[in-house]
């Protein structure tokens, strides 16, 4: 977890750094210093120097800088600021430069993001399931039908445009408030999907919603062994009771089973319980008993026989921008609901700690692009927010300098850093010691 999370931030520390360096260098201002991680108190774990530039790791992983000749920033260094502004300097280039050296950071992690999620959806899914080709419609789990979809249901539009993907149907912007068109026995209709859905399908990916499931099923493969979240092993149920590659699940303690979405369902709700399941295998009918674990698994695989499409290039980078996108607006609509008082910012906000959870235990390729993608995104926004000492504060003084054609003192931008840098020290605080609470305490 811990080898992961810093990896993941190096990356997206260094690009966003990268950006603002790139910047300053485009219109000739120098940068004094590139710094992957805080060098605070003045220790470094490496350093070297060409041209102008001090390139250095520090030993405190909470982020990076670039120390821009001219700027008050973190650096705080008043004494430069104090001698008279030279041609090479921020403060003496137009305000237009300063904008566009400040965006560019946000900018870079906004590109990184597309370009991760672009990749991932070309490298490792390489192919979805349109919702055309769910041809007997979808399976309504609880979730589901408590706000009206239903079985069978083929999904047409969501919020009032066609929808390619079925992927699309089930992410978190549709999850947090959206209306679905669906297809019902040949009639039009609209299920509203309340803003508050997600909280429920967040908590766990078995908390079913809506699914792909309405299909007969036989077992593609049964796993030997189950590996739980505290990384235990055991033998599946299914192992044991003698299950096999091609068994269909004729019923489960004498109640017909229709439909994978069913024998899923059914299987969630009996942990722990004995059940007989009634299977057909080649031509022969048998009854097996297993229990299911504790977590709601036996530890078969089915897979629905719906033709997938292949992603290409085109394709892959646009649905890469529009997953990159989507999950920045996510993020943008559940900030929202915390500042309005809908959210707990306790229970949604994630520190380092809740960061490395989200990555996991196991190296997953896959997994880790996906989560380094989806923060890339989250600290593009972040980071434009108008608070002073974030790239966001800059942006708001230059805009206003901008518009009213006056700079702003120098006094209020140290005293805005000062005050910009107490409330991020107090968000980090906040978030270190609620994942502290969260993770261990609780």
């Amino acid at each position: 977890m811990i080898a992961q999370l810093i990896l993941g931030l190096s990356i997206l520390v260094f690009v966003h750094e990268l950006g603002h360096f790139l910047a300053a260098r485009a219109f000739k201002i120098r940068v004094e210093k590139f710094y992957l991680f805080f060098d605070a108190w003045n220790f470094k774990l490496f350093k070297f120097k060409k041209g102008d530039t001090e390139y250095g790791i520090g030993w405190l992983p909470l982020g990076g800088y670039v120390k821009i000749a001219g700027m008050i920033d973190e650096s705080m260094d008043k004494e430069q600021m104090k001698q008279p502004p030279q041609p090479w300097e921020f403060r003496s280039k137009p305000a237009w430069q300063r904008l566009i050296v400040m965006l560019a950071g946000v900018f870079m992690n906004l590109i990184v993001g597309m370009i991760i999620f672009t990749a991932v959806i070309l490298n490792y899914e390489k192919e979805y399931l349109p919702c055309k080709n769910i041809t007997n419609g979808i399976y309504a789990y609880p979730a589901g039908r408590e706000i009206g979809f239903q079985t069978g249901d083929k999904i047409l539009k969501v919020n009032g445009k066609e929808v390619e993907r079925f992927k699309d149907v089930v992410s978190a912007n549709v999850l947090m408030g959206s209306v679905i068109t669906v297809d019902r026995n040949g009639k039009t209709v609209d299920i509203t999907v309340p803003d508050t859905t997600y909280r429920n399908y967040s908590k766990n990916i078995r908390d079913f919603f809506i699914e792909a499931h309405n299909f007969n099923f036989s077992i593609d493969s049964v796993l030997d062994t189950i590996t739980y979240a505290d990384k235990s092993k055991k033998a599946s149920s299914a192992f044991i009771a003698g299950l096999k590659k091609g068994d269909n699940i004729l019923s489960i303690d004498s109640m017909p089973v229709t439909s994978y979405g069913q024998f899923r369902e059914i299987i969630w709700d009996s942990k722990q319980k004995n059940l007989a399941l009634t299977l057909l295998r080649n031509k022969d009918t048998l009854t097996i008993s297993l229990v299911v674990d504790s977590t709601g698994y036996i530890g078969v695989v089915s897979k629905h026989h719906y033709a997938l499409k292949s992603y290409g290039l085109a394709s892959g980078i646009k649905y890469g921008i529009k997953d990159a996108m989507g999950n920045l607006w996510a993020n943008v609509r559940g900030l929202g609901k915390i500042f309005t008082g809908k959210e707990n910012a306790s229970e949604s906000l994630q520190g380092p700690i809740g960061i490395m959870k989200i990555y996991g235990g196991i190296w997953d390729w896959h997994r880790f692009w996906l989560i380094t993608g989806l923060i890339s995104v989250v600290l593009a926004f972040m980071n434009i927010l108008p608070i002073p000492a974030l790239d966001g504060g800059h942006v708001v003084f230059t805009t206003w300098e901008l518009i009213t054609r006056r700079k702003v003192s120098q006094k209020v931008l140290e005293r805005s850093q000062v005050v910009g840098m107490i409330i991020l020290i107090a968000l980090m605080v906040f978030a270190v010691f609620n994942d502290v609470w969260k993770h261990f305490i609780r």
